[in-house]
């Protein structure tokens, strides 16, 4: 009965050990994720085209007036291959959008390249690029109910991997491509769109290469 009550012991011992494991590998994988926003100031980030971009609480909030045509952009400073970033945005009012993998060009938009987009009701996780396809994946308005949180923050997660691209909000994947023929590296920017009255606000901005 000793060496069973023992073997049984070890055995639990074991399991435990196993899943402490599991646990503090789990805890690794997620501090991969770096911050690309201090939550004090711009630093690390340039602000380029129409709007204004304030940061108080840390929050980073995005404005721009209906009377302004320019796009407002937040570019990271340096440009970025593939990467899985996630952040977390409450859409008040106008559009705005995610940017990753584009190149800069001259006139009010900007900026060419993929938008995984926020809206405060429309589209919220679909694929656009701007200046090429056009809608790539555009969400059923019933599927974005279902993830979507009108007025409150909601997490996106994009990953882009090779030509592998991944959209997802608040847990629920969104947008999916594979083999995708466009650009491989570019700048990664926030978007406040022109000609509108927008206000969009991010936090916890985090990055894994």
């Amino acid at each position: 009965m000793l060496c069973s009550a023992l073997r049984h012991v070890c055995t639990s011992v074991v399991c435990l050990s196993t899943l402490s494991l599991a646990i503090l590998s789990t805890a690794a994988a997620e501090d991969d994720f770096k911050p690309l926003f201090n939550g004090r100031d711009l630093s690390g980030w340039k602000s380029e085209g129409g709007g204004k971009w304030t940061v108080e609480g840390g929050v980073l909030t995005g404005k721009n007036a209906a009377t302004e045509p320019q796009h407002g952009h937040l570019f990271l400073t340096d440009e970025v291959g593939d990467f899985t970033i996630r952040l977390k945005f409450k859409s008040v009012r106008g559009n705005s959008g995610l940017y990753f993998r584009t190149e800069k060009v001259e006139g009010d938009v900007g900026i060419k390249g993929f938008q995984a987009e926020i809206d405060p009701m429309n589209d919220v996780g679909g694929l656009y690029e701007t200046f090429g396809r056009a809608w790539v994946v555009q969400p059923d308005a019933k599927f974005v109910k279902t993830y979507f949180k009108p007025g409150e923050w909601n997490e996106m997660t994009v990953t882009a991997k090779g030509r592998d691209v991944t959209v997802a909000i608040n847990g629920t994947k969104t947008a999916g491509l594979k083999n995708d023929p466009g650009r491989t590296k570019g700048h990664l920017a926030l978007q406040i769109h022109g000609g509108q009255d927008v206000e969009v606000h991010f936090k916890d901005v985090e990055i894994r290469h």
